[in-house]
């Protein structure tokens, strides 16, 4: 599974990773994919490690496709003597990143100024739920509660009519990714000036900005001209179809595409419509979407795919997590191959999805064990 010789664009540059359960281990996985030595300071309770495993205890699902290409130190922060090492070893780092609350930096002598008199040329990415010069600097911040504050579930209550919660962490993961372009482009800056920074990623800022580049619509302007919400996505109607024989995402995008649409299903008197037939054409109609809908059911999903790639359709097959390690492009993309981990037996492995010409990234160290690396790091410092 290892494969210690491909380097990747970061090799070279240390990381310390002093980040728990999703977003900065997500954002901290990825520079290490990338060829960066990630060392991931455990310090007891991460939640991350609690919950189902196969074999080892701590070695859940989610670890294993967070925290692979890291090398783990277990280190109580709490302790003197370990609090001394896990500042050396942020001595020799390019970038930290953390996700502690404030006033948990504060009392352990953690805070960028703390670690910056050190070794000021350190980027330190801090993650926490809002702005430091807000009112709700250090409350509690978890996914559900980022979606709520940036306006997610608000979005979700009126077009379905219940205030739910997206059946995804995608505030966790929206962030991670944040902290990594920022990250990457602190140290650009750091390549060019030799200056160091504190870069603050509040994961509910990072939401709001990302929501509303859409979502802010008719309020774009002052005063508004619309309300908010994307009126597309707003549609009920804008969802996946039931074919003849499973899901697939048929999205006509011009009045053209849904004559194709409805020729295809045998139903020339809608392709005769005088609504998608007119120099005029309003895309943002819920009743075409329910008669593509009723389409949609007159052919395969194979049949739906031939169909729309002859007339240019937007189309996507559903992919059933259940049965995606089947698929053709996940298992021609490397998306899901089965690997053997030293502990935990055959898993399936999140492949890299991003392709470099000259300098690809590469999956080198399985995820660890709790302080697997302890030794091997610490010998480091000493020698």
């Amino acid at each position: 599974m290892a494969n210690t010789t491909a380097a990747g664009p970061l090799d070279g540059v240390r990381i310390i990773d002093m980040s728990t359960v999703v977003m900065g281990p997500y954002a901290a996985q990825i520079l290490g994919d990338l060829g960066a030595d990630v060392i991931k300071i455990e310090s007891p309770g991460d939640t991350i490690r609690m919950g189902p495993y196969r074999t080892t205890p701590g070695m859940t699902s989610l670890h294993l496709n967070v925290n692979r290409n890291k090398r783990s130190v277990a280190l109580n922060l709490k302790d003197p003597a370990e609090h001394e090492q896990a500042l050396r070893l942020i001595d020799t780092a390019d970038a930290l990143i953390t996700n502690m609350r404030p006033r948990a930096l504060a009392r352990l002598g953690m805070t960028y100024q703390d670690v910056a008199a050190r070794n000021p040329g350190l980027v330190y990415a801090q993650a926490q739920g809002f702005r430091s010069n807000s009112d709700r600097a250090g409350i509690a911040a978890y996914d559900e509660t980022v979606q709520a504050a940036s306006g997610l579930v608000d979005i979700a209550d009126r077009v379905l009519g219940t205030p739910m919660i997206l059946p995804s962490i995608l505030a966790d993961k929206v962030a991670g990714l944040t902290i990594l372009y920022s990250l990457l482009a602190a140290l650009v800056h750091r390549g060019r000036s030799g200056q160091g920074q504190h870069i603050e990623i509040p994961m509910t800022d990072t939401m709001i900005a990302f929501n509303l580049v859409e979502h802010l619509a008719g309020h774009v302007y002052e005063p508004a001209e619309g309300p908010t919400g994307f009126p597309l996505s707003m549609l009920p109607g804008h969802r996946a179809r039931r074919t003849k024989d499973g899901l697939a995402c048929v999205m006509p995008y011009s009045a053209q595409n849904y004559r194709d649409v409805f020729n295809a299903a045998g139903r020339p008197d809608l392709a005769a419509d005088p609504r998608v037939n007119t120099e005029n054409f309003n895309l943002i109609d819920n009743d075409l979407y329910d008669l593509v809908d009723e389409c949609a059911q007159a052919l395969t999903t194979e049949e739906w795919a031939e169909v729309c790639a002859k007339h240019n359709i937007p189309m996507g097959p559903v992919l059933e997590l259940e049965h995606a390690h089947e698929d053709d492009y996940v298992r021609d993309g490397h998306l899901l191959d089965a690997v053997e981990h030293p502990t935990e037996g055959l898993i399936r492995q999140i492949g890299i999805p991003v392709r470099f010409s000259a300098t690809p990234g590469s999956i080198r160290r399985p995820a660890p064990l709790p302080g697997q690396d302890t030794a091997d790091v610490l010998a480091e410092l000493a020698g």
